[in-house]
């Protein structure tokens, strides 16, 4: 069922509504909404299994039918103002075209909003497509989104082409993915205009940033994004999953990002944290980060796409604010990780790095896993500027197990920031001893994530002391062993199901 209440506009409207005292409705970080109690038309009689719905409700459009004549699609509206809620539809699968915003944009102040407010929220197992890489969807500031599936029932955002069963092991780049833009502290204008300024999110003509840490742009739980990333322009790309300037109050878990064209996760400033990601054949970055993130990640796969891939790729790449002298007068990114496990591509000629810093950043990493498979040529870590030394982010108890320690030409530099506490656990020529489920593979690159005996032999340093948002744990690295299976059931591409 689909239920859509829609905010009026017209002047007459707006005054009618301001005298019953409900033309407002809270804008994020001031409290959590839960998506609203939205009502609308019923569906029409239930299609028998695998035929299509005869209509689409109310409010959205009828664009015909895909899956070989199985399901109607029904397009979203492409401003969604007031309560739009996504219910699983027998016969029905759900579309979106060009830019679809949730909410204009309500400015940079929520005790002075502007714009218009939209809460989208989407039931577990509902399925979205694009058909284009212009198509994206977007929550913008002071709008949420309460995408929240099941283990066993995820939300799938994907391509047409995947609904309609076409899509390979290798697809990519088939639509934009989704942007998420919010009122957090970014650092393009962090030291000098806290209040006033914003900026624009990659690949959107959309606005981010804040002086809100906490703020809320609502909860995605068991969501997976498959075969988005666009290059709108050179340097200018839609990823799977864009988060710029959203707040703390938001909740982001259980969320894989497959086949991104580009990253698989970019955040933009911002104080979120991520707990429980999936990352699985990025064509660029699996995790990267810009502009003053400072909040933090825990439990996290990220494999590399194999060597066919069209751009460098690494498993994290980690920016921070825009040059500036000295160091010491930038918002600087400050990213807190616990418990990944990247897992390099098996990459004979490409001198790639697992992990890679620049511009500055100021990075935390704890009971991680770095790994390269043995034939490749990949580093573990490359620390790629002297201002990034010089921050001395932190690495303890972090298991590297690469065919090259660290690269390129500043090996030196690198050795002397990335060995701080060599008691404390790091290594830099481990023989790592991770397994995979027989058959779990992606494309032609076996995936190793699940801990064996030697990091199950380290002991991790105390997660939450170095960050509250982190859980003690007693392993390092993403998954402690087989029973482990939080990743299990709403991902797909790991434990041998390819089927994405």
């Amino acid at each position: 069922m689909l239920r859509l209440t829609k905010v009026l506009l017209a002047g007459t409207a707006v005054m009618a509504l301001a005298a019953c005292g409900s033309a407002e409705v809270a804008s994020p970080g001031e409290g959590d909404f839960g998506g609203g109690t939205p009502t609308g038309p019923t569906t029409p009689t239930t299609p028998a299994p695998g035929t299509p719905a005869a209509d689409c409700p109310a409010g959205l459009s009828n664009i015909g039918l895909v899956a070989n004549g199985t399901l109607r699609a029904c397009q979203l509206p492409q401003d969604i103002i007031g309560n739009l809620t996504l219910s699983v539809r027998a016969g029905t699968v759900y579309a979106i075209a060009g830019r679809t915003q949730v909410g204009v944009d309500r400015g940079i102040d929520p005790a002075a909003p502007t714009g218009s407010q939209g809460i989208l929220t989407i039931d577990p197992g509902v399925r979205i497509f694009a058909s284009g890489g212009s198509d994206y969807l977007i929550v913008n500031r002071g709008s949420q989104i309460f995408a929240e599936g099941t283990a066993t029932n995820p939300i799938i955002f994907t391509s047409r082409q995947n609904i309609e069963g076409t899509t390979t092991l290798t697809s990519q780049g088939q639509w934009g993915g989704l942007v998420i833009a919010g009122r957090a502290p970014q650092a393009n204008c962090q030291l000098t205009a806290p209040v006033t300024c914003t900026g624009q999110v990659e690949g959107t003509s959309a606005f981010y940033g804040g002086n809100t840490p906490t703020d809320n742009s609502g909860r995605i739980r068991y969501v997976q994004i498959k075969f988005s990333g666009f290059e709108i322009s050179t340097g200018n790309e839609l990823q799977g999953l864009t988060m710029a300037g959203v707040g703390s109050g938001t909740t982001v878990e259980f969320v894989q990002i497959h086949n991104s064209s580009d990253d698989g996760i970019e955040i933009f400033g911002g104080n979120v944290n991520l707990r429980r990601v999936v990352i699985t054949g990025a064509d660029d970055d699996g995790l990267d980060t810009d502009t003053g993130w400072r909040g933090g990640a825990q439990f996290g796969i990220v494999t590399q796409r194999a060597p066919n891939s069209t751009s460098r790729s690494a498993g994290f790449e980690f920016s921070s604010a825009p040059a500036a002298t000295p160091l010491a007068s930038r918002y600087v990114s400050q990213p807190k990780i616990a418990n990944f496990t990247l897992v390099g591509r098996v990459a004979p000629t490409d001198a790639h790095t697992v992990a890679h810093f620049d511009t500055g950043t100021d990075a935390t990493i704890i009971n991680s896993v770095f790994t390269a498979a043995a034939g490749s040529v990949a580093g573990c870590l490359d620390i790629a500027d002297a201002d990034t030394a010089t921050s001395q982010p932190v690495f303890q108890l972090v298991f590297m197990s690469c065919p090259v320690s660290y690269r390129p030409s500043n090996a030196t530099r690198s050795a002397a920031t990335f060995v701080q506490a060599p008691s404390a656990g790091n290594t830099a020529a481990g023989t790592s001893t991770l397994t995979a489920p027989t058959g779990a593979t992606l494309t032609n690159q076996t995936l190793t994530f699940i801990n064996g005996a030697n990091e199950a032999a380290v002991t991790p340093v105390n997660a939450p002391a170095v960050y509250s948002f982190f859980t003690a744990t007693t392993f390092i690295g993403a998954v402690q062993n087989a029973a482990d299976t939080w990743y299990a059931g709403w991902s797909c591409g790991l434990s041998g199901n390819t089927n994405c």
